[in-house]
């Protein structure tokens, strides 16, 4: 990459106090692992809770985007009936999280997203692999996915 380029890709954070970004990763770090537990254990209504209530969940598994708290915790319903009929395990993992905050208060994040499926008496294996930028807002104290875009690295 050029050095043109580098800066291009930069993205300047606010200002902050030493420290402040590290609790603020952390803090992100915890949300993105409680979430896809929630998601992993099919917790529908808990994991729908995590999105402001018009969100909107764009992944190129389904055929139009998921729109709001319901729809959302409708769509974990069907995975979790899926998954029972196939006898496989599916679990998600995060990584590489980049954290951009936003001059209004809001995240930018973009995360490696590895999905595991093990097949029931058989060995795991990556699934999928994709990327996912999600824009984050607080909610009574909480952060909130406002919109999260999921894109597969096969399907690119």
């Amino acid at each position: 990459m050029t050095v043109l380029a580098a800066e291009r890709h930069h993205v300047s954070r606010p200002e902050q106090q030493p420290g402040q970004f590290g609790l603020l990763y952390a803090e992100v770090q915890q949300f993105y692992a409680h979430q896809m537990q929630l998601f992993d254990s099919f917790a529908a209504q808990e994991w729908a809770g995590t999105f402001t209530p018009d969100a909107v969940f764009d992944v190129p598994t389904l055929p139009q985007p998921v729109r709001g708290r319901e729809e959302l915790a409708a769509n974990v319903r069907r995975n979790a009936e899926a998954q029972a009929r196939s006898g496989e395990q599916l679990r998600h993992w995060l990584g590489m999280i980049d954290v951009q905050p936003q001059p209004n208060g809001t995240l930018r994040t973009r995360a490696y997203a590895l999905v595991y499926l093990t097949p029931k008496g058989g060995e795991a294996r990556v699934h999928r692999v994709c990327v996912m930028a999600d824009t984050l807002a607080r909610s009574r104290g909480d952060w909130r996915v406002v919109h999260r875009l999921v894109t597969r690295d096969d399907l690119a």
